[in-house]
């Protein structure tokens, strides 16, 4: 008898926990010939901004032991062309699609919000809050509880779609923020995003990135993630999707045991396209060998 792979998040229905991670995915369509999206939950798009942006000057990627860091900017179409050329492949596939965004002011993220609530082919929505705060010196909204439970609240006024917060790992107390979005009515968090790093070029004495730092992710954070996504879910009350270094099914049921409902896949869509298939099929494998019946009943069920 095969498993039973599927999880809710916040009444979205998944046929099993493996999600593809924002920015590593491009719109669904670019991997469309790689993976069968309807052998994975769902699929999360590149982060989306009021207006079109261009990104970082290259390079913006870089191969480092243990993962990569990238400086792509949050280079995206922007939202009035992903609903004019990026929602409608989105109705030609039965898996939920998540949208990400972003903005510099509250009412920024609020508008995208207001925007994507209205097209029914977006499941749900991930709200990006590592992202500085003008009208607040530049702070980032990740980093202070205040900032992070007024931009998720006047998202949460916005849309009545299941609203999860992806948190920022650059933080000194995660939990302090997951706290703060949850008491802002956010629906689910996802954790965590990539860790701010930088490499260099020795003989040119230079960064090796065009911006100095980028994000790092890969197998080298998953141990960072593992903690906090743990931290997070014996502390909240809300689905947590875990994110970071996830390369294999071990990896992702890893998480689910620390407390994630499901799981995203990033870094490891570049060195296999098909690798978030791949993982979710590996995971029911893994169940069946086992003989447990449900991935449901692995969720938090860490021993320690």
């Amino acid at each position: 008898m095969k498993p039973d792979m599927t999880v809710n998040i916040a009444g979205m229905s998944l046929r099993n926990p493996v999600m593809t991670a924002s920015g590593t995915f491009g719109y669904g369509q670019e991997f469309a010939e790689y993976v069968d999206l309807e052998k994975i939950g769902a699929f999360v798009t590149k982060g989306l901004s009021l207006k079109p942006r261009a990104g970082n000057p290259t390079p913006r990627i870089v191969e480092t032991p243990g993962g990569m860091l990238n400086a792509i900017g949050l280079q995206n179409v922007g939202i009035d062309a992903f609903i004019a050329k990026k929602v409608p492949f989105l109705r030609t596939v039965n898996t939920p699609a998540i949208a990400n965004f972003f903005g510099y002011t509250s009412e920024e993220y609020a508008e995208l919000a207001l925007r994507l609530d209205s097209i029914p082919e977006i499941a749900a929505l991930e709200v990006n809050i590592s992202c500085p705060n003008v009208k607040q010196g530049g702070i980032v909204f990740g980093t202070d509880p205040k900032c992070a439970f007024d931009v998720v609240a006047a998202c949460r006024k916005s849309t009545t779609k299941p609203l999860i917060v992806k948190l920022s790992p650059n933080v000194t107390d995660v939990v302090a923020m997951a706290q703060a979005c949850a008491d802002a009515g956010a629906d689910a968090l996802s954790l965590i995003n990539t860790l701010t790093g930088m490499a260099i070029d020795l003989q040119r004495r230079k960064p090796i990135l065009a911006n100095v730092t980028g994000g790092f992710s890969g197998p080298a954070i998953k141990p960072i993630a593992l903690r906090m996504v743990w931290q997070v879910a014996r502390a909240v009350k809300l689905p947590i999707i875990g994110i970071g270094g996830i390369m294999n099914a071990t990896d992702a049921l890893e998480f689910i045991l620390a407390g994630a409902t499901a799981v995203q896949v990033g870094t490891a869509s570049f060195i296999n396209p098909n690798a978030a298939e791949q993982i979710a099929l590996d995971m029911e494998a893994w169940l069946t060998k086992n003989n447990v019946g449900s991935v449901q009943s692995l969720i938090g069920a860490l021993e320690c």
